[in-house]
């Protein structure tokens, strides 16, 4: 339950002012010992905090999940495994686990109204986790994110054959190894922002994503931002954030 729904039901007098004070005492964070669960974290940016899977134990993930279950309608356990999500899953049963993005999530919303306007554009195969982070952490922030997949400039054509696709966009992902030449490609096609997702998909000077990370830097199209080497989160967030703040001015312009 939310803070908004529990005030609700206060002025509605189905619950105490004494529950809501119980209910309070782990605002704005909740102590654990190895970890401090930041609740406040939906009211001040709108989305609830993420888990970032590694370096914790499965044990650790569950108990995090499940203090963020208790308040939030939507979770998500960032680069996780299968055994983090067998712990979740005993202590938060409606968690569900993304095989590709590894990722741990919960969905509580009821029939949410998700906004078209993100593409997450994924050079090869091998970039398809990257990819799916971001496109889940679009869509639990209330996106519909459209994927296309496969276009590299290995075979440009196969993104030339898409542009009415990216040219719909309100944000852009584009998420590339290797030389990481693609979404310069993108970026001088669309009036879009484009956000640049270097990953660690590749060999030899490479470099484990820095070639592709310092060429995206170098971008010579307008429009194009960097995050950091395989950070679909970050990518998706961003995505997330400016597909709803057109659509919020959108609606603001029509009224």
């Amino acid at each position: 339950m939310g803070l908004r729904e529990l005030l609700v039901r206060l002025q509605n007098c189905e619950v105490s002012v004494e529950e809501v004070l119980d209910y309070l005492k782990v605002w704005p964070y909740e102590e654990l010992g190895f970890a401090k669960v930041d609740h406040h974290r939906a009211l001040r940016k709108g989305f609830p905090e993420v888990v970032f899977g590694p370096g914790k134990t499965p044990a650790q993930v569950a108990e995090i999940v499940g203090r963020l279950a208790a308040q939030a309608d939507s979770i998500l356990v960032t680069r996780t495994t299968a055994e983090a999500f067998d712990a979740v899953k005993a202590v938060v049963p409606d968690a569900r686990f993304h095989e590709v993005a590894r990722a741990i999530y919960v969905d509580r919303r009821r029939n949410p109204r998700l906004r078209p306007g993100v593409v997450v554009v994924a050079a090869g195969t091998s970039d398809l986790p990257v990819a799916e982070e971001a496109a889940l952490t679009a869509e639990l922030m209330g996106s519909r994110p459209e994927r296309l997949y496969d276009v590299g400039v290995a075979g440009i054509h196969r993104l030339i054959g898409n542009l009415g696709r990216l040219r719909s966009a309100r944000a852009i992902v584009v998420v590339a190894g290797m030389e990481g030449a693609l979404p310069s490609v993108v970026g001088g096609l669309v009036a879009a922002p484009v956000i640049a997702v270097p990953t660690s998909a590749g060999y030899g000077a490479h470099f484990g994503g820095l070639a592709p990370l310092l060429t995206m830097l170098n971008s010579c199209a307008p429009g194009v931002a960097v995050v950091n080497i395989d950070n679909g989160f970050g990518a998706g967030y961003l995505a997330g954030l400016i597909n709803l703040g057109a659509e919020n001015e959108s609606e603001a312009g029509a009224s």
